[in-house]
Parts: C-alpha cells; structure tokens; sequence
C-alpha cells in the first residue's frame, strides 16, 4: 500500500516561460486559467485522480470564466467526466469501470473495443451529454486523427506496417505524419477553443453534438492495434478514426491564449512527449513557442517510488497482471487513493502562496 502522508516534494511544478513569471509574481489564481490540458497515457491517469478531484472540487467553484477543456485519448474521457453536472460523481464512476476492466486471456481489437464501449457507458449516458454540451462555463474539445493509407485498415499486418512507416517519417519530422494522420478537433460549438489558430491547415474541425459526443471520445481513444478504429463519427468527415495521442500525446499545441492567461496541466510526469511515435525519441521536445503560458503539475520520481510497485500503472499491467486480476484492481485502486493526498498538497500549495517557489522552467526546445 502506497504511504497515504503528504511530503514536500510529492508534485513536480514547471511552467513555459510567461506562465513562470506569472506563478512567480502572483501564485496560481483560478480565473487566470483559460485551457485545462489532458494527455493520453492510458492508466497513467489513475494518478491525477485526487488532482482532477481538487480542481473541480474546490479550485473552481463558483467559477463563471469559460474553461476551455482540451484532451486527447484518456485525457478527453477524464474531461467528459468532469464536464458533467455533478463531475465528482461521474468521475467516480469512470475510476470504478476503467479499474474494473477484465479479459480473458490476451485481449485482441474486438474484445477492448467492446469493454471500452462498457467503461464509457457506465459513466457517460444520454443525460451526461446535455449536460457537457450545455455546462454554464466547461467546455469540452477533444482529439483524434483520422487514418489514412495503410492506417487507415484494420488488417493487422497493413497497420503495423503502416505504422512502421509513420514512425520512419516522423524519425525526421513530424509534420511528415501527415502522410498517414489528419488531426481531427471535436469541439464545444458555442466557442471555439483558443487552440489552432484560424487558418491552421491539416486539422479537421467538428462540432460536437449529443448524437456523436461517445463515438468522438471512443475515437480519441482507440488505439491502433490495440482498438478498432472508430467509423461513421456523425458530422465528420468519412473514414477511420484513431487515438488523439497519434498526433498530439502531452499537448504539444499552439495555444492561442492571452498573455495573462494560462493552460493548466495535470500530468503523470515533467516530460512532455509531443506524438506516440516520440515515446522513444529523447530528444523530441515541445516547442517552447507552445508551452510559454503552460503550468504542468506532475507526481515527483520520490512519490512515484512510494506507490505499490514503484511505478505509475500503464497497458503493460495487464499482461503482467495476467490471470491476477484481483490483484492489478487491488494495486490500481491504491494508486487512485494514493493520488487524493496529491490533490490535498496542490490545494496546500495554492492556498497558501507557495507554489510560487516551487515552480521551476519546464524543459522545451527550439522545435522544427
């Protein structure tokens, strides 16, 4: 069991430029946050549980500003969670289904589309989209990419060999991706999100409704190989749609915010990965041009060694729990536990003005 005790270096603060000299002179107020930004990563999220808790527990009641929520994969079902009206609640219920996820034997496709079909409506129903799409002040906008060539099968040796391809491509740039992904935005239609400037080439924007809100967040979340692609999404263009996190895996996005505004970031790490193809790529850095008003809030290594198993859960648990079901549900619950007291200490840290020493530069490059 993960130690349930607070210590001063449990989070990891880093901030782009701007967002560091306004967290330095003033701390963090909650109407200078405009975008809250949420990355793939699959279980990973377990651990932003009690952050996610605080933030739209305490952060921002009372809150009136438009909040622009901006998620790709896992990110974007945290967020249709949290946009409902009672967000705690449906929060909940997506920790229980997601932990709760069981296969028989080495799942394939078929079987994690359809347990994913399950996660999502256990805590997403009819009345939960009306409430995101008609939320006074959250606002729900979440990626995909929508295959093309080779990814655009589901054969699995035409995917991975696709996929083969796409990951020598972005070896030298990752705007040669778009050889194989066209990046889809889903988004709240009462205001356009301060994300990709008008103008922005090779991005689809699609406005989303009640009737392709699940198909979209199922999307944003299939990934390939994993998961069946996702067709026939309502009011998009035709084709086969894949996991956000293909094209933009921690957010490395052109925020479009003013300057004394800020992109908040709860994150299962200090690393920002820009696409799933640059897991390995050490050098691949997010443009600081992207990240100058993002604050990213992470478990720090010393809290991440004190959870059961020392380290944050991820898909390969499910072939190393293999068979032990019982006992990955058991761990993973004391994660998601082990993480309220990182939302405690960010509330602490908040409240008390001392997150303005503890920031630090969050590490970007100069970029393509």
């Amino acid at each position: 069991m993960a130690s349930s005790h607070s210590h001063p270096d449990d989070l990891t603060i880093r901030a782009g430029a701007r967002a560091l000299e306004l967290i330095r002179d003033e701390g963090l107020r909650p109407d200078r946050v405009d975008v809250l930004a949420g990355a793939a990563g699959g279980p990973k999220w377990l651990v932003l549980y009690g952050m996610d808790r605080f933030l739209f527990g305490r952060f921002w009641d009372g809150r009136t500003r438009p909040l622009w929520a901006i998620g790709s994969s896992i990110g974007a079902w945290r967020f249709a969670a949290l946009g409902q009206g009672a967000p705690l609640e449906a929060l909940e219920r997506l920790r229980e289904a997601y932990i709760h996820q069981t296969y028989q034997g080495v799942p394939g496709p078929k079987a994690v589309t359809c347990e994913s079909r399950r996660i999502l409506a256990r805590f997403l129903d009819h009345a939960g989209r009306r409430e995101i799409l008609t939320h006074p002040w959250f606002r729900l906008n979440l990626l995909a990419v929508r295959s093309r060539r080779l990814t655009a099968g589901e054969h699995r040796g035409g995917l991975g060999l696709g996929l083969a391809a796409a990951s020598l491509v972005n070896l030298a740039s990752r705007k040669a991706l778009a050889l194989f992904f066209e990046r889809a935005l889903f988004y709240d239609p009462r205001e356009a999100p301060p994300v990709f400037p008008d103008g922005t080439r090779r991005i689809q924007r699609v406005e989303l409704r009640p009737e392709n809100l699940a198909e979209a967040l199922l999307a944003s979340g299939s990934i390939p190989l994993v998961m069946e692609g996702v067709s026939r999404i309502p009011g998009a263009r035709p084709g086969v749609y894949r996991d956000g996190g293909m094209l933009d895996y921690h957010l490395d996005l052109p925020y479009a915010v003013g300057e004394d505004r800020l992109v908040l970031m709860p994150h299962f790490t200090p690393r920002i990965i820009p696409g799933w193809l640059d897991k390995h790529l050490r050098w691949r850095r997010p443009l600081a041009a992207h990240m100058r008003n993002v604050l990213l809030v992470a478990p720090s290594p010393e809290w991440v060694r004190r959870l059961p198993g020392g380290r944050i859960p991820d898909r390969t648990d499910f072939r190393r729990f293999l068979g032990q079901d019982g006992l990955r549900i058991r761990q993973w619950q004391a994660i998601a536990g082990a993480g309220v007291a990182l939302g405690e200490q960010l509330g602490e840290l908040i409240e008390s003005g001392r997150i303005r020493q503890r920031v630090g530069r969050l590490d970007c490059g100069a970029g393509e």
